[in-house]
């Protein structure tokens, strides 16, 4: 082994050689275990959430394939209809061109072309990270195969009745020119203005004052609605209004969705530009009356002095117009939620529009008659209220229950032409006519087509594809020959055992996922679902380009150096005001540099991090401590390997443990892979890695290589043997416990620490995890080594605060003690003196000389402090010590004296608190009687 451990040339050689062996494949031996990965846009780079996330998925993988397990990592990327049409249309526009010039086949061309070059970027940065995914199975949701189960999936829903096209409300981007999903709008908080407007009662003198924060859409009112029991208004409705600045009358209608202590108590109701006034309309048969165009310019729907305006220069002619007519009441200032498109940037206008959409509220007896069960939510309901599907942490259930609970029909359409292109023709007098292809639909329409056939031009939501990721990746439908290794793959991987997502996702992916997988397979898609927390800065911010505080995964694994600042990652493919703004973020965080911390230490932050909240703040700082927990594992190996003897290879079995230390540490081990094991099972990453950290840096590397020096030091032949075994042992058992945290650093150091143990250094996901069943357990071992610790520790306080040099031997006496004590000082009487340098055990002598005290239990270890301390320090210092076991005692005894809490707590819990008393009151004692020799 090299003399410092260098993260990049350890990841740079493995990675690949794993990747060329073909360990990730699934081995076709032992219980199937599948973990589906949510496909990254083929646009996107790896950031902190996709690190983060794909770190969870790598350990469970890691360690069920070395628990014998049958393991498929499934990998691949989304099309990212939106995102994807998006980047290639700008490329177009640097050549003053668009999609309309080349046509739709050229275009797509293009589009192609693009995926095949740039597309791949997020899959070669995962690589980074160490995933342990089957790249032989990679797929991408526009794959032939993929297509195939859209579009067999959107035919059969649609001959089910559960696909029709509609004119319906829907978000519209009008930069993009498409319906986009809830889920690419942001509701950005921007200050605004509340105007109120007042519409006069036809053939009245009375009027209504209105209060909206939208005047332009006036111009489609169809109704001003008032609470039923509004008794201002009880005398208005079913009257006429004017409406404003048109020659148009509208009715007064009474609806209990009408808040009467918000603003005027009335509100104008405009059905084709807002979702609340759609559901009004329909519930009161309301026409709707669209004032824009799909590029949210007004259209001949309204008065001839709007037509052609862009919405918001129509916003301001109304306006002026109302304040010229006299009917503009009062402008206030008003802060609001703005729906913008996450993709263009533009502000969503809710529009009508004639869309593909999923029935998810038609009910359907079992031979497919009206009247029974919703047909595609019900199943996805009972596959969580029945535990089929469960989610960790347990609460994020009632979230998903709650949506479908409330489910609306789901606009599956988009007008882009990158995607999957809908599988519906129509023939010169409308009729639309659905199929796999052409051909089926010709087969299956119920008239003779007229004429020619024109597919829809419109593509299918990204998320409809996504829906099916769970058996559309494992060779659903199976009808294909080859596709017969997939469709066994299917039989066996589906369902999968653990999806890891985000709880952003649960409706848009997870609860589509059930819903199509139920209802196509008769399956769950998955058996656990974890939610995992969503990453923030350090200051508990969320991350973002706009503010700056963004932290690319990469940049924490490589480093950054800032002069000059280097341009990599995803920083070279953010614009330039953008990256300025992140790397002036960067030079005032990290002054001197973000130092590389290497993968694996970035793995283990994430491992810690990996609690049940919902959020979790990133610390660099923390991931600099975890480097010094790899550098403190490497030092660790090296010196292991460094005191074994030439002989290059224990035999088979290797001695017994000769010595309690070793006892001791492999029972510590054998605890540890049992709570290891427990949190992979509960997945409480951040309490496996604290246990991880806890044997390894404090119990192996802190205690047992020190507890072991004697032994290999000493003259016993057969100890040092045994002390080399076990530390060997140890240290091979505890790489592959980590393996799936930190793999490179493990993987790199196994290679070396196998040959001595006669194992063949295949790698490490070909070995067995460690079987804690097979350690040893000695407890009188434990207690015996956890006692010579504390006195190891009392001996090293002292000289701590005296300032004694730690080369310099010291005499040590003994006081006290039970016969417990004395056979422990006799056997581990030349340990204590080489660890705790000092002289062989001595009695105390009478009269007791002024020394400096530990006490462990009811033995005193002195120190005598002629010639070494300052007396009024040292009696200082047990002053203080005094104070804070007296607090404990405290403590203690006001438990004890609170009879909710002796009637309440069980038996052993008070008798706890009854022994701790006395334990404290042993050490009081001690030190009381050395602060009074010393005072003497």
């Amino acid at each position: 082994m090299d003399k410092s451990f260098e993260p990049n040339a350890i990841e740079s050689k493995w990675y690949p050689r794993w990747e060329a062996s073909g360990v990730f494949t699934p081995s076709g031996q032992g219980k199937p275990y599948c973990i589906l990965l949510p496909p990254p846009n083929v646009t996107g780079t790896l950031h902190m959430g996709h690190a983060f996330q794909q770190t969870v998925m790598d350990m469970l993988v890691r360690y069920h394939r070395m628990r014998g397990d049958d393991t498929l990592w499934q990998v691949g990327t989304d099309h990212a209809g939106i995102a994807t049409q998006k980047i290639v249309e700008n490329q177009l526009a640097l050549e003053d061109k668009t999609r309309h010039d080349l046509g739709r086949p050229e275009f797509l061309k293009k589009v192609w072309q693009w995926k095949e070059q740039s597309g791949s970027t997020i899959t070669h940065q995962m690589r980074r990270i160490g995933v342990a995914a089957d790249w032989s199975r990679e797929r991408f949701t526009m794959d032939e195969g993929l297509s195939a189960a859209v579009r067999k999936v959107f035919v059969e829903w649609f001959r089910a009745g559960l696909i029709y096209r509609g004119n319906r409300l829907v978000n519209w981007d009008p930069a993009l020119g498409t319906a986009v999903s809830d889920l690419e709008v942001n509701n950005v908080e921007r200050e605004g203005s509340m105007w109120s407007i007042r519409y006069a009662v036809a053939d009245s003198d009375e009027s209504i004052v209105v209060a909206t924060t939208r005047p332009e859409t006036l111009l489609g009112d169809v109704a001003v609605a008032v609470h039923p029991e509004d008794t201002r208004y009880a005398h208005l409705i079913g009257r006429q209004l004017r409406l404003p600045l048109s020659d148009r009358l509208i009715p007064v209608i009474a609806d209990d969705y009408v808040e009467p202590e918000f603003g005027t108590g009335a509100v104008k109701i405009t059905p084709a530009h807002d979702f609340n006034d759609y559901a009004i309309g329909q519930r009161h048969q309301l026409p709707p009356i669209e004032i824009f165009n799909k590029d949210a310019h007004v259209n001949d729907n309204a008065p001839e002095a709007y037509r052609g305006l862009e919405r918001f220069e129509a916003r301001k002619r109304v306006v002026a117009d109302l304040e010229a007519a006299g009917l503009l009441v009062e402008i206030k200032p008003h802060k609001l939620q703005v729906p913008v498109s996450e993709r263009s940037g533009a502000v969503i206008e809710p529009m009508l529009t004639d869309q593909w959409f999923v029935d998810l509220t038609r009910e359907t007896l079992d031979d497919g008659r009206p009247g029974g069960r919703k047909a595609i939510t019900e199943p996805a309901l009972e596959a969580v209220r029945s535990g089929q599907i469960k989610f960790v942490p347990e609460n994020w259930s009632t979230t998903y229950t709650q949506w479908l609970d409330n489910i609306q029909d789901w606009c599956i359409s988009r007008q882009l032409w990158w995607g999957h292109q809908i599988p519906a023709w129509y023939d010169e007098a409308g009729n639309c006519f659905v199929g796999e292809n052409e051909a089926d639909a010709r087969a299956h329409a119920g008239i003779a087509p007229v004429g020619e056939l024109r597919q829809d031009e419109d593509v299918l939501d990204t998320w409809f594809s996504s829906a099916l990721w769970p058996f559309s990746t494992l060779g659903w439908p199976g009808d294909s020959t080859d596709r017969a290794l997939e469709w066994e793959q299917f039989q066996r991987f589906l369902p999968s055992a653990t999806l890891v997502t985000g709880f952003d996702i649960i409706f848009f992916w997870v609860a589509r996922m059930v819903m199509a997988t139920k209802y196509f397979t008769g399956q769950v898609p998955f058996r656990e679902v974890y939610i995992n927390a969503i990453i923030r800065d350090a200051e508990g911010q969320k991350m973002s380009k706009s503010k700056g505080n963004t932290l690319d995964p990469l940049d924490l694994i490589d480093g950054i150096e800032l002069e000059p600042l280097v341009e990599k990652s995803t920083r070279a493919l953010l614009l330039p005001q953008v990256r300025e703004k992140v790397e002036k973020r960067i030079r005032k965080d990290y002054p001197d540099g973000i130092p590389a911390i290497g993968t694996d230490a970035l793995r283990f932050t994430f491992a810690a991090l990996a609690s049940y909240s919902r959020t979790i703040n990133f610390d660099i700082k923390r991931a600099e401590g975890y480097k010094a927990f790899c550098n403190k594992l490497w030092n660790a190996a090296r010196f292991v390997l460094m005191n074994l003897p030439e002989t290059p290879v224990f035999e088979a079995t290797g001695p017994l443990p000769a010595t309690e230390a070793e006892r001791w540490i492999l029972g510590r081990l054998k605890q540890t892979l049992v709570e290891v094991e427990g949190h992979f099972t509960s997945y409480r990453f951040d309490l496996l890695a604290q246990a991880v950290y806890e044997f390894v840096w404090n119990e192996y590397c802190d205690w047992f290589l020190e507890l072991a020096k004697p032994a290999l030091q000493g003259n016993d032949a057969i100890a040092a043997a045994s002390t080399r075994h076990t530390l060997l042992v140890v240290l091979e058992t505890a790489l592959r416990m980590l393996h799936p945290l930190v793999p490179f650093i493990t993987e790199e150091i196994w290679q070396s620490v196998a040959p001595r143990l006669g194992l063949e250094a295949t790698g490490l996901l070909q070995q067995a995890w460690p079987d804690a069943g097979a350690l040893p357990e000695d407890a009188a071992a434990s207690a015996d080594i956890e006692w010579f610790k504390q006195v190891l520790t009392g001996i090293r306080r002292i000289r701590s605060e005296m300032n004694i040099a730690p080369g310099k031997t010291i005499p040590l006496l003994i006081a006290g003690g039970d016969a417990s004590d004395q056979q422990r000082l006799a056997r581990f009487a030349s340990q204590i003196q080489v660890l705790a340098r000092v002289e062989a055990p001595q009695p105390v002598p009478t009269p007791e000389p002024a020394s400096a005290a530990a006490v462990v239990g009811s033995l005193r270890l002195l120190i005598p402090l002629a010639g070494l301390i300052d007396l009024d320090a040292e009696k200082t210092r047990l002053q203080k010590e005094i104070g804070k076991i007296r607090g404990e005692i405290a403590k203690c005894e006001g438990k004890l004296r609170n009879e909710k809490f002796v009637a309440n707590a069980p038996a052993e819990v008070v008798a706890q608190e009854r022994q701790r008393i006395a334990d404290w009151t042993v050490q009081q004692d001690g030190l009381q009687l050395q602060l009074q020799q010393l005072e003497a």
